[in-house]
């Protein structure tokens, strides 16, 4: 092949590759404004109790995701781990943070996120990033993994590590949030990790 032909086919490709991501841009660009409630959308169960500047959804997700990292366990895909993390509330930036507390049944919870989840891979056109998103969002759901049941852990447990920390800045009793999770843990780091939260907040009272 000449170099006048290779640099008129890589030109061609590299157009071909530009018109793609220009296609696909406004998918995106939708799916990141809707995702981008997320960040807007504070957590119910901190404000029904008179948190002052209660974390939001993405707040939550984010540190789940940075407790992944964490993880010590060859015998986990750590990387789905992360993923799930990050995506495992993604319907409720269309459904919003349902709580128990909310007189939704589990059924009806399912049904509204998956409708959630359904409309955010149809606005991202359905691509491999959508479909890898929802199977992510399924696992986490069906708790039927190893990887689900670690990502379940670090839910709850960075939902009384923030609790600890309400307690403290809003002088809080938040006893209702440790209730909850006492003796759900499956995971002996992440167990450790609740213990020792246990330990501070013993020791701050």
């Amino acid at each position: 092949m000449s170099s006048i032909t290779a640099t008129a086919t890589a030109t061609a490709t590299a157009t071909t590759a530009k018109t793609d991501y220009s296609t696909a841009a406004s998918s995106v660009i939708d799916f990141l404004s809707l995702v981008e409630q997320l960040k807007r959308t504070k957590r119910t169960g901190w404000i029904n109790n008179g948190i002052q500047s209660p974390e939001s959804i993405a707040d939550h997700m984010y540190r789940m995701g940075i407790m992944a990292m964490l993880i010590e366990d060859s015998s986990l895909d750590r990387t789905r781990c992360i993923k799930m993390a990050i995506v495992h509330d993604l319907a409720e930036a269309l459904v919003g943070d349902i709580t128990p507390f909310d007189g939704v049944s589990k059924e009806r919870k399912r049904e509204m996120e998956e409708q959630g989840m359904k409309q955010l891979v149809e606005t991202l056109g359905s691509s491999a990033q959508a479909l890898e998103i929802e199977s992510l969002w399924r696992e986490y759901e069906d708790d039927a993994t190893m990887e689900s049941h670690l990502v379940h852990d670090l839910d709850k447990c960075e939902m009384i590590q923030q609790a600890m920390e309400y307690e403290k800045s809003d002088a809080k009793e938040l006893e209702s949030f440790f209730a909850s999770t006492r003796g759900i843990f499956r995971h002996p780091q992440v167990q450790a990790w609740v213990d020792e939260i246990y330990r501070r907040r013993r020791s701050a009272n």
